[in-house]
């Protein structure tokens, strides 16, 4: 059989060793560390604004901490975005409250403002309020930010922003992750840049970033003894992890261009097949690190199918995915609020993730072509 060629596997650029071997000598192996204080000062500086970041244990921590800045409690609703993973909703009910999911639109795949005031209103008319709005920028292709944010302010209801897809992604010419209250970013082993795992808390201002350090480090009170006022979490990025990403922030420019030039690749392989239609910038305001590759097949034009695809795919050792199944119609949310049309359940039936690691080589690459050239003609 042949090699595998994976989806989005990690990718290391050599100097984070380094940092893990400092981290070693030193003997700052816990919690807390030189690398913690650098990777939060790397990522400040390239989102090159006034941001404040705190370096957690995963993302889905740091949207949790994030709910709770917001003040999200038992039987508080939070608007939340469909097609997603089930990490961007998850800690909504770990604060004991409800979701509410809105569609997507068929540009950005992303959260639709229309939808998404629909939803505000009717929630207001029932007497439930929502406490925060969480959108999220699909396989780090930005969200119609100007559009979402004019319609939280009407509202007054804080935006979270789930970047975890979109580092290096940007909104005219704006970094993701910098537009909501709070940002959320994630170093998954499978993101654009990984630290194995682990995430972080983008605040605009020094008290949240402070609030969520103090909440992640178990909440314990200034006193000599362990006391505790507030409930506390073990959510605090390891010195150890945040070496490995010292390294990669050194490399995440390259990694940004060579998930680009994978959807340029894409863009060139299917510009002749019917009824395939591949992932792109609907206009100039929006900038994707294409951190996935996707498309969309229409079977009535094509006469083939996303799953028929990605079973060829398989059969040579090549990973391919559907597409998030949006959150309103997982078993798990079925009794959730939800607002919009049928466009993230279209999407879902008719889409596929395509690999797009910035590591995959040339002959990655032919294999993937022959494939899908093979499937198609």
């Amino acid at each position: 059989m042949n090699s595998k060629i994976w989806l989005s596997s990690p990718h290391m650029g050599g100097n984070e060793q380094k940092y893990v071997n400092e981290a070693f000598a030193a003997n700052w192996v816990a919690p807390l560390g030189p690398n913690v204080d650098g990777f939060e000062k790397d990522l400040e500086s390239y989102f090159n604004t006034e941001v404040k970041v705190a370096a957690l244990s995963a993302g889905t921590a740091a949207l949790h901490l994030a709910l709770i800045e917001c003040d999200v409690k038992h039987g508080d609703e939070v608007i939340c975005q469909s097609m997603t993973f089930s990490a961007s909703a998850n800690p909504i009910t770990y604060c004991g409250a409800t979701p509410v999911f809105i569609d997507s639109e068929p540009e950005t795949w992303n959260m639709c403002p229309k939808a998404l005031k629909e939803a505000i209103e009717d929630r207001i008319s029932k007497g439930k309020k929502p406490k925060a709005i969480i959108v999220v920028h699909l396989y780090g292709m930005p969200a119609k930010m100007d559009e979402i944010l004019s319609i939280a302010a009407e509202y007054e209801i804080p935006v979270i922003e789930d970047a975890a897809e979109a580092l290096g992604s940007r909104y005219k010419n704006r970094a993701c992750g910098t537009f909501g209250r709070f940002g959320i970013l994630s170093f998954n082993g499978n993101k654009i840049i990984t630290t194995s795992g682990g995430g972080a808390l983008v605040c605009h201002t020094q008290e949240d970033k402070d609030k969520a350090v103090f909440l992640s480090t178990q909440a314990r009170d200034n006193a000599p003894h362990y006391q505790h006022s507030h409930i506390g979490y073990n959510y605090r990025m390891s010195n150890i992890v945040a070496g490995i990403g010292r390294g990669q922030m050194e490399v995440l420019n390259d990694r940004v261009e060579a998930r680009r030039k994978m959807h340029d690749f894409y863009i060139d392989l299917f510009k002749n097949i019917k009824g395939v239609e591949v992932f792109t910038e609907p206009s100039e305001d929006f900038f994707s690190n294409h951190w996935l590759s996707a498309i969309t097949v229409n079977p009535e034009i094509t006469g083939k199918n996303r799953e028929d695809l990605r079973l060829a795919l398989l059969e040579d050792n090549i990973e391919s995915r559907p597409l998030w199944k949006p959150m309103h119609v997982q078993p798990v949310f079925a009794d959730a609020p939800y607002y919009g049309t049928n466009v993230a359940e279209q999407l879902f039936d008719n889409g596929l993730c395509l690999p797009s690691g910035s590591n995959l080589t040339d002959d990655d690459r032919s294999r993937i072509s022959e494939v899908i050239t093979k499937f198609f003609y």
